[in-house]
């Protein structure tokens, strides 16, 4: 461990009470039943007591949103399909196509999700969960993709009008492509804030700009049944620029992952609990990153240096078990032991240097 942490000072014994602030932020979980879309639009908290889903039961609820929410593009594609045979609108072909296109996301977050299940290995003493982090990459070029291709087909139709027919059928498939990206946005955004999964957050960030280029088809018909044929183009051009302010947030949440990134209040709430452990008398450094979408952290602990070797490692363990039970997402925490030094000289002098 660095020689950052301070001087050692003075050792004292004493039990959970410290001078730290004890005042810290909880989240109340609301109880009670909803029904399906309104449990999707719900807040859920960050307490303790969503914290004991583990790796495998996160990796888990990851599959289920990537495969429910990839049966729900495609048949949104299918119902739009039937619109195009009924309306032969080229703007709801492409936005069929492209919608269709997008649901392919789902592939590289199922493989990720896949991988991140597997063991660690001689080579990926870490496991493979920053395959995670790939597929974030890949959905944040899809995203990208997504906008100049709506951008270009804007102006395309900008200059190259094309007149719309049967403009309630155009109405209605616009709204269910809207409805259908949206539902997705909303539950894989969920699914991927409650188990950590920047990639799969982005992923509904997607679905929502895929939501927005399909109500962009309604709005459009409604134009042409005003009179006014340039109204679609118009319209697509200002959602494409809402895809681009989408990709703006999504790709920070992504970068922040590939950055080792946390939210301060991590680093706050290991602190602050592992400080209230017995045999604890001071927290020294502390990291923690993402990899995946569960947490790693070390951190390191002052002790009396008069305890037994066995002694500093049960306060060492004490310190794990809490952690563990109370920090939401983390599944691996190294421990490191300093003694206080009330008996003199530099604990980490022998590595200073370093």
């Amino acid at each position: 461990m660095s020689d950052d942490q301070g001087d050692p000072g003075h050792c004292h014994r004493h039990g959970s009470g410290h001078e730290h602030d004890e005042g810290g932020r909880e989240n109340v979980h609301s109880a009670g039943l909803r029904d399906a879309i309104a449990e999707i639009f719900r807040p859920h908290s960050h307490d303790a007591a969503d914290s004991l889903d583990t790796a495998l039961e996160a990796s888990e609820r990851g599959l289920r949103a990537v495969k429910i929410s990839f049966a729900a593009l495609m048949v949104t594609g299918l119902l739009q399909v039937l619109a195009i045979l009924v309306t032969g609108s080229v703007a709801l072909l492409a936005d069929t196509i492209h919608n269709f296109s997008d649901g392919l996301t789902a592939i590289p977050l199922f493989i990720a999700f896949r991988l991140s299940r597997r063991p660690p290995t001689r080579r990926y003493t870490y496991g493979y969960r920053r395959a995670e982090d790939l597929a974030g990459i890949f959905v944040l070029a899809m995203i990208t993709l997504s906008a100049v291709i709506a951008a270009y087909e804007a102006i395309q139709r900008l200059i190259h009008p094309q007149p719309l027919t049967n403009i309630g059928w155009l109405f209605a498939a616009g709204l269910i492509g809207f409805a259908g990206n949206e539902l997705v946005a909303l539950y894989r955004i969920r699914i991927g804030r409650q188990i950590g999964s920047a990639a799969l957050e982005a992923d509904g960030y997607h679905a929502r700009t895929d939501g927005f280029t399909s109500i962009a088809v309604s709005l459009g018909a409604v134009g042409a049944w005003l009179g006014f044929e340039r109204a679609d183009p118009i319209v697509g051009l200002a959602i494409s620029i809402a895809i681009f302010a989408v990709l703006r947030g999504a790709a920070r949440q992504v970068f922040h992952r590939l950055m080792d990134a946390v939210d301060p209040e991590i680093v706050d709430s290991i602190e602050h609990t592992a400080a209230h452990v017995d045999g604890v008398q001071r927290v020294g450094t502390v990291q923690a990153r993402w990899v995946g979408h569960r947490l790693a952290a070390s951190i390191a602990v002052v002790v009396d240096e008069d305890l037994s070797v066995r002694e500093g490692h049960d306060v060492a363990e004490a310190v794990r078990h809490d952690l563990l039970h109370s920090v939401r997402h983390l599944d691996h925490i190294d421990v490191h032991v300093d003694p206080c030094g009330h008996h003199g000289g530099d604990p980490h002098v022998g590595a200073r240097h370093h």
